[in-house]
C-alpha cells in the first residue's frame, strides 16, 4: 500500500564506507540542497554518525529520509547495496528507539555519483577538491528526484526498509 506524500522536509542520505552525505529539503518540499557530511563510525556500538543524522532528523523536524540504494545498472544488488540496506535500517532502529516519528525508505540512487561529479566540475570544483562535497551532492541529486516524484504522484517514493 502507498503512502500519501505530504509536505514536510525530507532528508536525502548517501551512504559510502567513508562518508556519509547529507541533503536537505524546505518544509515544502520543493528544493533539495546540500547540507553536510559526516565521517562514518565503523564501531557498530557506537554508531555516531547515526547519532548525529537521528539528531538532525529532530532538529529539522524530517517527515522522511531517503537512504540511496546502489544498484549496478543492470538492477543487480552488490555489496554497496547490503551495506545501505543495514544503515538504513540501524538509522530506522535508532530514529524508533529516540520515539521520533520519522520513516526511513530506500530510493534507487543509480548514477547519482556521477551525476554529483559532474555538477561540482560544471561549477568550476576542481577535482581535488570533490571528495568533500560529492557525497552531499550525491544525496541532493536523488532527494531531488524523489520529491519531485513524490509531489507529482503524490506518493511517497522508494519503499520501507523490511524488519
Amino acid at each position: 500500500m502507498s503512502e500519501t506524500f505530504v509536505k514536510g522536509t525530507r532528508m536525502g542520505v548517501d551512504v559510502g564506507s567513508v562518508r556519509v552525505g547529507i541533503a536537505l529539503t524546505d518544509p515544502d518540499c520543493v528544493l533539495a540542497t546540500p547540507h553536510r557530511t559526516v565521517t562514518r563510525d565503523k564501531n557498530r556500538k557506537k554508531r555516531f554518525d547515526v547519532k548525529i543524522i537521528t539528531g538532525m532528523c529532530e532538529e529539522f523536524h524530517v517527515v522522511t529520509v531517503y537512504v540511496g540504494l546502489p544498484r549496478s545498472l543492470n538492477g543487480q544488488e552488490n555489496r554497496s547495496t547490503e551495506m545501505a540496506r543495514h544503515y538504513a535500517t540501524a538509522l530506522q532502529d535508532r530514529l524508533r528507539s529516540r520515539q521520533c516519528e520519522t520513516t526511513v525508505r530506500l530510493v534507487d540512487e543509480r548514477l547519482s555519483t556521477v551525476a554529483a561529479h559532474q555538477s561540482l566540475l560544471d561549477a568550476g570544483v576542481s577535482r581535488r577538491h570533490h571528495m568533500d562535497k560529492v557525497d552531499q551532492m550525491a544525496a541532493v541529486t536523488f532527494l531531488q528526484s524523489a520529491i519531485d516524484q513524490g509531489r507529482s504522484t503524490g506518493t511517497e517514493p522508494g519503499f520501507p526498509i523490511d524488519t
